[in-house]
């Protein structure tokens, strides 16, 4: 079996203080390690990011908002209860981590307070997942409105386990361009854009669009099998505009390149290029639906041309699709200069710039 199937290929030693417990004010003065070349890299500061990409490229930026997904609830026997919503299933029935598992029984109701103690909404367990150990909760509810309402008042963002000791603020964790609600984390690689640098990538000629990917349970779940080849993702919703494909289309006809600007991002392209093919369609298609694309060393490229991304965990599924990119040993390496150079790592930490072909 080839070494880039081997999950211990993927593992490396992260001193504990690299990993960002807070974000970089302003957001675009963090650091960008710029890789466009198969044997140099250049160190940047992320607002020179226009320096980096040409007029007529298309930056692909993904437009899901983090909902304050991690709320607190009580039975009716008064006993405590933590919840973690994942995906909402249809309408007002979300699929959810739940803490302590043996509370949740079929049946079960779940209340919520405000300070005042009156219940301001309520559940149901309605199901068991078995996938993910978690549990559907239908919520007793009229409207969408009305829904995000209380969940806005009652829930928290939920920060990554491995930011402990943060001052930052729930929007910090959200991109300027947080628009459709949906994500239980952030995508990250966008934290990084300010207004002032969308702006001037827009004078210099750069294009943008935008995708949706509400990203969910799989960005996040470790791989347990030492052979990758049989992980499987968790499915995750993503919605493609016919906007979104023109661009990407008449970019490439005019010979620009698509910059994703995160995993998201390619897993969204590169999940419905899949699916369009199986359908008999060559390209991109406007799509609203679900992948699990799951993309490592070997796979054959059909959308991007570059990505911006942040530093990932050991032995996680985006290191494996960066890997795809420019090559694991490559990436490794580039690692360990990162490591060297103190970049800061994970959500809020520093990115990188990769442009293969350059």
């Amino acid at each position: 079996m080839s070494s880039d199937h081997l999950l211990s290929s993927y593992d490396y030693y992260l001193p504990p203080e690299l990993i960002a417990q807070n974000p970089m004010i302003p957001r675009d003065h963090s650091r960008l390690l710029v890789v466009n070349s198969p044997k140099t890299q250049v160190h940047s500061i992320f607002r020179d990011l226009p320096q980096w990409l040409s007029p007529g490229d298309l930056l692909v930026f993904n437009n899901t908002r983090v909902i304050p997904a991690r709320i607190y609830g009580k039975k009716s026997t008064g006993a405590p209860v933590e919840i973690l919503l994942l995906e909402e299933k249809e309408p007002f029935c979300w699929l959810a981590l739940v803490k302590p598992g043996k509370r949740f029984k079929l049946g079960s109701e779940i209340i919520f307070q405000l300070n005042n103690n009156e219940v301001y909404l309520q559940a149901t367990v309605v199901d068991r997942d078995e996938e993910t150990g978690g549990r559907l909760l239908k919520f007793q509810v009229d409207t969408i409105d009305l829904f995000w309402e209380k969940i806005d008042k009652l829930g928290k963002i939920p920060f990554p386990p491995y930011v402990t000791d943060s001052q930052a603020k729930p929007s910090q964790y959200q991109t300027i361009y947080a628009e459709k609600p949906g994500a239980v984390a952030a995508p990250t690689a966008g934290l990084h854009f300010t207004k002032e640098l969308l702006q001037s990538l827009q004078d210099k000629g750069i294009n943008q669009t935008y995708i949706t990917l509400h990203v969910g349970l799989g960005t996040f779940r470790p791989l347990d099998k030492e052979n990758i080849l049989e992980h499987k993702m968790h499915q995750e919703w993503i919605e493609i505009s016919e906007t979104t494909v023109e661009k990407i289309q008449n970019t490439k006809a005019n010979g620009g390149r698509i910059i994703a600007v995160g995993t998201t991002v390619v897993r969204a392209l590169e999940g419905t290029a899949k699916i369009a093919s199986s359908q008999g369609k060559e390209g991109l298609m406007a799509f609203r639906g679900k992948t699990d694309m799951f993309i490592y060393p070997g796979y054959s490229w059909q959308v991007i041309d570059g990505m911006i991304t942040n530093f990932h965990l050991p032995k996680s599924s985006l290191l494996m699709l960066v890997s795809a990119l420019i090559g694991r040993e490559r990436l490794l390496e580039l690692y360990q200069v990162a490591i060297a150079q103190k970049y800061r790592f994970y959500s809020f930490g520093d990115g990188m710039l990769i442009l293969p072909n350059s």
